[in-house]
């Protein structure tokens, strides 16, 4: 009877905790113009991240994770498992801006939510605001935390005099730096959360993005550096520790093991060598180089994400969309096709990518690269000519094979041709053409 017993409890305990990480919780954490080698897992020996650090190494490191060149671009991406030429979303959505990520477009919030899940953002949203619809409340999110826009005052919150610090789409007058407050309510969201809900937390901090701002006391273990590289390095480290306290949390509740840690920047760093560090790779963000285009990037679990690994494969922002849904047991059938990949096997079977052919969207639809295995094509760079690189050996970008390589460049070209066929035009909307737009709709 006992050794029945026993049976039968082990049995429901594995039960149980197959229940409970079938919908695990989900974290993601999106750095804002963090270098690919401004931490410390990457490489990176300036700036310390013990935080990330640890994570990375308790998952698996992504090597090659590509996302857009720059902020808006990236989150749609994220948000919606497409590519920018299905969505129009190439650029930056500015304050005020008439447009934003369309709504016909489902989010990864709405996703997760129709599929049990208390969702919540804290920090920048920046897929527009001019109406209310466009908001995150109403995208998909239970709960909103931070800013709207980008580029705000660490401290006031504000930009060109306006405040951009919201609670649920309203103002909200909240003191304090603003890496702070985000890691405050995100953890305070962790030890509120719903125990029949399984949680999913998008924190995108606005750090370490301009302008340059920091309490005093993150700067004086960077005093060997100087100008914005030292602020720079102060934020680094403050959102490093942000990120801590949210892992404590997670922690503090006995949640830890049910959740998986998602982090990476929302592209390249700005100005490398200056202000940013994205060693060994060629330029930064804006560009279709790699040091535009990939980011630092982690993805953790424990005992389910094996640890210690490093992953060079390819991998795109768009592969997280029907990667969370599917693990979170939601449904990936919708009217809007996704291009996205599942890449769980790749994270813990050691599978190989799932993209044959990945194509890199720049800031406009007639800027576009594609990576097929190590070979990398580049088309209206800047207007320069087209450019072939083999990223296995030149993973810097120094050596330019198209004029040895013809008939590669033909073939790689014919791929990102249908790409670019199909590319929808930018979704930018400028406030005079909306208001023209609005005017001949009203008469």
């Amino acid at each position: 009877m006992n050794t029945i017993t026993a049976v039968l409890t082990i049995a429901l305990s594995a039960i149980g905790a197959f229940a409970a990480t079938e919908k695990p919780n989900i974290v993601y954490i999106l750095a804002d113009d963090l270098g690919y080698a401004d931490v410390g897992f990457n490489g990176g020996k300036q700036i310390r991240t013990p935080v990330l650090d640890k994570l990375a190494r308790e998952g698996a490191i992504l090597k090659d994770f590509y996302v857009q060149p720059c902020c808006s671009a990236t989150r749609a991406v994220l948000m919606t498992g497409r590519h920018p030429m299905r969505t129009g979303l190439y650029g930056v959505v500015n304050p005020g801006a008439p447009w934003g990520l369309k709504l016909e477009e489902r989010t990864l919030a709405d996703a997760l939510r129709d599929a049990g899940y208390e969702t919540a953002i804290c920090g920048k949203w920046h897929l527009g605001e001019f109406q209310e619809a466009y908001r995150p409340t109403k995208r998909g999110f239970d709960h909103q935390y931070g800013l709207w826009f980008g580029n705000i005052d660490y401290f006031t919150h504000q930009r060109n005099g306006r405040l951009d610090w919201h609670r649920n789409d309203q103002l909200c007058y909240d003191e304090g730096y603003s890496t702070h407050l985000i890691a405050k309510e995100a953890c305070r969201l962790i030890r509120e959360k719903s125990e029949k809900k399984p949680l999913f937390l998008y924190v995108p901090f606005n750090a370490v993005h301009g302008p340059h701002q920091v309490p005093e006391k993150y700067l004086k273990p960077y005093a060997g550096l100087e100008g914005v590289r030292l602020k720079y390095a102060g934020m680094t480290a403050a959102m490093d520790e942000a990120i801590g306290q949210i892992v404590t949390a997670l922690d503090e509740t006995g949640i830890r093991n049910d959740t998986l840690v998602i982090f990476s920047s929302d592209n390249g760093g700005p100005k490398p060598g200056s202000t940013s560090d994205n060693t060994p790779l060629r330029g930064g963000k804006a560009s279709l180089y790699e040091g535009g285009l990939r980011a630092c990037a982690f993805a953790t679990w424990p005992g389910s994400i094996p640890g210690g690994q490093v992953i060079a494969e390819p991998l795109h922002g768009v592969d997280w969309y029907p990667t969370l849904v599917k693990l979170a047991g939601g449904s990936l059938n919708q009217e809007l096709p996704l291009d996205g990949k599942d890449i769980w096997p790749v994270l813990t079977e050691g599978a190989k990518s799932p993209h044959d052919a990945l194509p890199l969207w720049g800031m406009a639809p007639d800027q576009a690269a594609i990576r097929v295995g190590d070979w990398k094509l580049l088309v209206n760079v800047h207007h320069e000519p087209i450019q072939l690189y083999n990223l296995a050996n030149d993973m810097g970008e120094k050596e330019d094979l198209s004029g040895d390589l013809p008939e590669k460049v033909k073939e790689l070209r014919d791929r990102l041709d249908e790409w670019l066929s199909s590319a929808v035009p930018n979704a930018r909307v400028s406030r005079k053409d909306h208001r023209e737009k609005n005017a001949i709709q009203e008469d």
